[in-house]
C-alpha cells in the first residue's frame, strides 16, 4: 500500500514534509523492482539540489539506478545507517529506509508531484 502522507515522482522517489524539512526515499515498488539493495551512494551534507536533479545512485544485485530529488533544497541529513545496512530500504522503504532530508524546501513544490492514488495508477499501468 502506498502511504497517503507523502508525494511521489514518476521516477519512484517519495517525499514527506516533517518539521519543515523534506524526507526523501524510494518507493516500495522501486525497491521491489531493484531487488536486494547492496549500496547507496549518499550526497554530501550542504549540497544544493534542484528538483529533478540527480543526488546519488542506488545499487542492487540486479542493477544500478540514479536517485533524483523530488523537490529542490539543501541536503541537511543523510541516512548514515544505509552505509552499513543498505537493505533497510528493502525492509522499510517508507520508514527506516529513508535516504536524505532536505531543508529550504518550497512546500508548494510538492503540489506538482503525484499523490498516492496517481502514483498507484502509474505503476499499475506499467505492470
Amino acid at each position: 500500500m502506498t502511504p497517503n502522507d507523502r508525494r511521489y515522482t514518476k521516477t519512484h522517489e517519495w517525499v514527506k514534509l516533517e518539521d519543515g524539512k523534506a524526507v526523501v526515499g524510494i518507493t516500495d515498488h522501486a525497491q521491489e523492482a531493484l531487488g536486494d539493495i547492496t549500496f547507496v551512494d549518499l550526497p554530501k551534507l550542504g549540497r544544493t539540489l534542484a528538483a529533478g536533479g540527480e543526488f546519488g545512485v542506488i545499487e542492487s544485485v540486479k542493477a544500478a539506478s540514479d536517485l533524483y530529488a523530488p523537490v529542490g533544497g539543501v541536503v541537511s541529513a543523510v541516512n548514515q545507517a544505509l552505509n552499513d545496512t543498505p537493505e533497510l530500504i528493502n525492509r522499510d522503504p517508507y520508514g527506516d529506509g529513508w535516504i536524505i532530508t532536505l531543508s529550504g524546501v518550497d512546500a508548494a513544490a510538492l503540489t506538482t508531484l503525484l499523490d498516492a492514488a496517481d502514483y498507484e495508477s502509474k505503476i499499475t499501468v506499467r505492470n
